[in-house]
């Protein structure tokens, strides 16, 4: 019968596993960490707030695709949560910490990992739903939206805390990990595999419905009525979407791919060296969407600009009533023009947010 190890703290894991690398990240290299670390965890944590206000503000955004993205947007905030959990209890910290604390440690980033792994298949499902009826936006009612955003944490609450009800190496540590010295192997292998079918599954969802959108718009197009906008509006989204599927797939793979070594007991393949950058290049992701949000959607950073620049004036905007969607909102040319002119003087005023 083997023995559990529950009452022991990490440094007798980290020593059986001969994971020195506790110790590495000190002096010098720890601060200048810990500082780009804090700034990014900052920007996190403003940005994605302005996000989430601008979609909760703006009645332009309220559809159910917004509301998605508002709640990646969530994800990324409480991502920005698990970097600063760690950024306190990581280099020669961790192996002073109880197994629990290492546990919660680990779990809020598989947390916020699923949140938004699940949240861009949501979107996708969303996406699909409304481009196979020819339509801008899913007829999705507030309440299934909601229902949805409850289960995508309820998954990835679940997920971040299987380690903790059971799947882990605590009672066999003949199968612990190199980089998670408290995971085992196999729950690693599946983790990292799950993870990569699911990027796998999503790319070739989106890239189906990007050629999809683009041979209807080129078809339809001459046959068409109606602004040049409102034809080009599916196409924008699926960009918008696209890229920050492009983006969280860049950034994450390289450390699954590692964790997955790791899982196989590669013993050559110097995960240790590399697994803190690419942790930080996780990190990047967070920073990245709110800026693909503002940079792919006009009436996103017009919203963002606004509520900025009405905080800095002291300002209390008011909500003017809309119920049309922004990415539908020309309806000619004229109107497209006005719109760009009223966005370019926004620059110099603090306007209402519609």
């Amino acid at each position: 019968m083997n023995e559990c190890h529950y009452d022991k703290r990490m440094d007798f894991f980290y020593n059986r596993s001969n994971t020195h690398t506790a110790d590495e990240w000190t002096g010098t290299k720890l601060v200048i960490v810990l500082c780009f670390g804090t700034f990014f965890c900052l920007f996190i944590f403003v940005s994605n707030s302005l996000v989430i206000a601008a979609v909760v503000k703006n009645r332009k955004f309220h559809f159910p695709f917004y509301y998605l993205l508002a709640n990646l947007a969530a994800a990324d905030f409480f991502a920005g949560i698990a970097y600063v959990f760690l950024m306190f209890n990581t280099g020669p910290v961790s192996k002073t910490l109880t197994v629990n604390r290492w546990f919660l440690r680990q779990g809020l980033l598989d947390t916020s990992l699923t949140a938004s792994l699940t949240n861009l298949l949501v979107i996708a499902v969303e996406r699909h739903m409304s481009i196979m009826r020819m339509r801008v936006h899913s007829n999705l009612t507030k309440k299934r939206v909601t229902l949805l955003i409850l289960l995508i944490w309820a998954i990835a609450i679940f997920m971040g805390a299987v380690p903790t009800l059971g799947w882990n190496c605590l009672c066999d540590i003949s199968t612990c990990s190199s980089l998670a010295p408290i995971y085992s192997r196999s729950y690693l292998i599946f983790w990292t595999v799950s993870n990569l079918v699911a990027f796998l599954i999503m790319v070739v969802v989106y890239l189906r419905i990007y050629m999809y959108v683009k041979r209807k718009t080129n078809v339809l197009s001459p046959h068409t009525s109606g602004s040049i906008s409102r034809r080009r509006t599916p196409m924008k989204l699926m960009k918008t979407v696209m890229t920050v599927l492009g983006a969280f797939v860049v950034c994450w793979t390289p450390g699954l791919v590692v964790l997955l070594l790791d899982g196989l007991n590669c013993t050559h393949c110097g995960v240790q060296d590399v697994k803190r950058w690419f942790l930080l290049l996780a990190l990047l992701n967070s920073v990245m969407n709110p800026i693909i949000y503002s940079y792919k959607d006009e009436e996103m950073y017009s919203t963002m600009r606004r509520m900025i620049c009405c905080c800095a004036n002291g300002e209390n905007p008011e909500r003017r009533t809309s119920r049309i969607p922004s990415t539908v909102l020309s309806r000619s040319n004229d109107t497209s023009t006005s719109l760009n002119t009223g966005s370019r003087e926004g620059v110099h005023q603090c306007y209402q947010i519609a």
